[in-house]
């Protein structure tokens, strides 16, 4: 099962994805916050400020695609839906937020279709569109499968908050298939211990700590044989036991039960059997993506959350689903919780990223990838489609972090980096030229031999979809050879580098790296998966 898609959710569900297929499905779309994101790339010490790319921008307009798509919800079989969506049209008119509600409209429906009925789906958002999106939502799945809003609190306070209250927290609407048949865990979390220390306050003298708490329960309780007398004791008229008499004994004899001074009977309860707390729909104890963690994606979740949805609401060898990827984060989980998992991105930016995040934290690991280049034919199409797409993906051959990608200004003729190490006197840098076009020329040589010295980088790659002439390999040659300081070796200053022979493996970018990839990457920690989920805390 384990694949991860490029294209757009919406044709990839409708295509690929089977009715009542998935069990659990998590989404982070981007909220139309109207902000560009862009991914921050690691960059050695002594070389300029971090690189970043943009990685989508988070914004709609109504236009064509906008109306062509909320044509198809006036005429889906949810009738529910259309209703709805043409009342928003009525009171939001034809904006930016309707469009934004429409292209999540039409992939709501389709995300519930696939949702097995034991399934559930959870979507992360913020205040900008939250009360918009359970509208819909409720349209979708029907307000009576509506089965929590989760509070996260992502950041603590914040003090550059002027004239409101600082926002601090993400919602998560949780909505089952169906409300009452959907797989369910119970989760718990520590006891506060505050609390601990407030009740549990007894000691037997093993040191074992231990409550008295209430043996009664209210009458609308009682069943059969819970209303009697015990040791001379009764419950209050409004009351009954909360054991029957056979499981009152059974508990006095295991020593279960511990007498206040008039002789009335309390249960003894310890706190090595208490579980923890239930988790309440309040979750504060999660912190963002930070340190090691954070690979430098601007949306990135913490493992932590992830790994909690997934254990409420799947168990090991189901089908997670996430259609707005991004990093990685939720397949990551799902990955290291045992699960299959779809992954769905609109760019090949974040499908190279979370390639590279499963195979550095799951070394060996397998998974196919669909919708991007399979051959020249596949990398030809691309080039004519999205030129950045196809920058983007290119990168991703020679391990390349991308550069500038769609940032408006003049060309700098430099389309990714890497760094590498070779020696003890810091991070050096090779620049990587792409080129889409079905004709290259010497010139086109000559030119990025200047970038590679204007640059002062020790190398540059030529990535080239059309092939090379005879007079561009022998301009390659004669901009000479780059020495490793160690062992003296020479690696060509200027590589050109086909797709074909990328992809076929039959080329590879050559050059000296002690880190192994380390200093253009930020590198996913290997995960232990060795052991079993474990406790649901």
């Amino acid at each position: 099962m384990n694949k991860l898609y490029f294209g757009d959710n919406l044709d990839i569900l409708r295509e690929h994805i089977a009715d009542e297929s998935v069990d659990l499905i998590y989404l982070d779309p981007p909220f139309n916050s109207k902000r560009d994101y862009s991914v921050l790339f690691k960059t050695p010490k002594g070389h300029e400020s971090d690189a970043q790319i943009t990685a989508f921008e988070d914004s709609w307009h109504w236009g064509e695609q906008a109306e062509r798509e909320f044509n198809e919800l006036l005429h889906c079989n949810n009738t529910d839906v259309a209703e709805m969506m043409l009342a928003l049209r009525k009171f939001l008119k034809e904006n930016d937020m309707m469009a934004y509600l429409t292209m999540m409209a039409n992939r709501l429906l389709e995300l519930h279709r696939v949702l097995k009925p034991t399934g559930s789906l959870y979507l992360h958002c913020d205040p900008t569109a939250s009360h918009y999106l359970k509208i819909i939502l409720d349209g979708v799945f029907g307000h009576a499968n509506f089965k929590n809003e989760i509070i996260w609190k992502r950041v603590g306070a914040k003090g550059n908050v002027q004239r409101k209250f600082g926002a601090i927290h993400d919602v998560l609407l949780c909505y089952p298939k169906k409300i009452g048949t959907e797989l369910w865990n119970q989760l718990y979390r520590p006891l506060d211990p505050v609390y601990v220390e407030n009740m549990y306050r007894y000691k037997d003298a093993d040191g074992r700590r231990y409550r008295i708490d209430n043996l009664t329960a209210p009458m609308s309780r009682a069943s059969k044989g819970q209303i009697y007398e015990w040791r001379g004791k009764r419950p209050p008229s409004t009351r009954c036991w909360v054991y029957n008499k056979e499981a009152m004994e059974q508990l006095e004899k295991d020593g279960r039960i511990i007498y206040s001074k008039n002789d009335y009977p309390n249960y003894k309860r310890y706190l090595d059997e208490n579980p923890g707390e239930k988790l309440p729909d309040v979750w504060d104890d999660i912190q963002n993506a930070m340190g090691v963690e954070f690979l430098g994606y601007p949306t990135q979740k913490p493992l932590a959350l992830l790994e909690r949805i997934i254990k409420a609401s799947s168990n090991e060898g189901d089908v997670v689903l996430d259609p707005f990827c991004g990093c990685g984060t939720a397949v990551h989980a799902a990955q290291k919780l045992g699960r299959q998992w779809i992954g769905i991105d609109i760019t090949h930016l974040a499908i190279s990223l979370i390639e590279k995040r499963l195979k550095d934290a799951f070394p060996g690991i397998t998974f196919e990838i669909e919708g991007t280049p399979k051959d020249v034919d596949g990398a030809r199409d691309l080039a004519l489609r999205d030129k950045y797409q196809f920058q983007w993906w290119a990168c991703s051959l020679v391990n390349a972090a991308p550069y500038q990608g769609k940032k408006k200004g003049a060309d700098s003729g430099i389309d990714g980096l890497i760094f590498f190490h070779d020696d003890k006197t810091g991070a050096k840098k090779i620049v990587v030229s792409v080129k889409g076009g079905e004709n290259v020329s010497v010139a086109m040589v000559r030119d990025f031999a200047h970038v590679i010295e204007r640059e002062q980088a020790a190398m540059g790659f030529f990535v080239t979809l059309a092939e090379p002439t005879g007079p561009m390999s022998k301009e390659s040659v004669a901009f000479g050879f780059y020495d490793e300081p160690r062992f003296g070796a020479e690696y060509p200053k200027l590589q050109i580098l086909t797709i074909e022979g990328l992809m076929s493996g039959t080329e590879r970018p050559r050059y000296p790296d002690l880190t192994l990839g380390r200093s253009t990457f930020k590198r996913a920690q290997i995960e232990d998966v060795s052991g079993e989920q474990g406790k649901l805390l």
